[in-house]
């Protein structure tokens, strides 16, 4: 029994090995340096400095005054966030919001070569409202603002690693 036990356990790991998985690794960018225009306090824009940086090979700049030692230029043209009504009930009470997160940006080179052009990425989800739970409530809704960033700050880093030449 356990020699069947062991020969299905090798061929379960030759066939992933055959399928082609691998772990995914970190992304080799075709810049080593680069300026990031996100706002100070904007917390989309600090995740994604922490993660360009966390490989290693990225340097970015955040001081407008050192933007000639950049190889590239991140445009944050747009980081806003919005929560709208989608449902009252009867009596006109909300019950239910829809959160979204817009991120609009651009990558250009320093003589203005456009290497990613302008592109808007829209995440938005739909959070029940209860006013005996306010406090839960603000605490679900921030989860998942924080979520849609942590997605954007992911599709933005594979857009970024999609340039391949400057």
């Amino acid at each position: 029994m356990s020699r069947r036990v062991f020969l299905l356990a090798a061929a379960s790991a030759a066939g992933l090995t055959a399928c082609g998985f691998a772990l995914r690794k970190a992304p080799n960018y075709a810049f080593q340096t680069i300026f990031s225009s996100a706002a100070e306090t904007s917390t989309l824009g600090t995740e994604l400095s922490r993660n360009l940086e966390a490989g290693g090979k990225v340097k970015v700049i955040r001081d407008a005054r050192q933007i000639d030692q950049a190889d590239v230029i991140l445009d944050v043209l747009l980081d806003q966030r919005e929560k709208t009504v989608v449902g009252v009930n009867a009596s006109g009470q909300v019950r239910e919001f829809q959160l979204r997160t817009r991120f609009r940006f651009q990558l250009r080179t320093l003589k203005g070569k456009l290497l990613i052009p302008p592109v808007e990425i829209v995440l938005q989800r739909d959070i029940s409202f209860n006013e005996s739970a306010v406090l839960a409530k603000e605490t679900e809704e921030q989860l998942l603002y924080r979520d849609m960033q942590s997605d954007i700050v992911q599709q933005v880093l594979r857009r970024l690693a999609a340039v391949k030449e400057l």
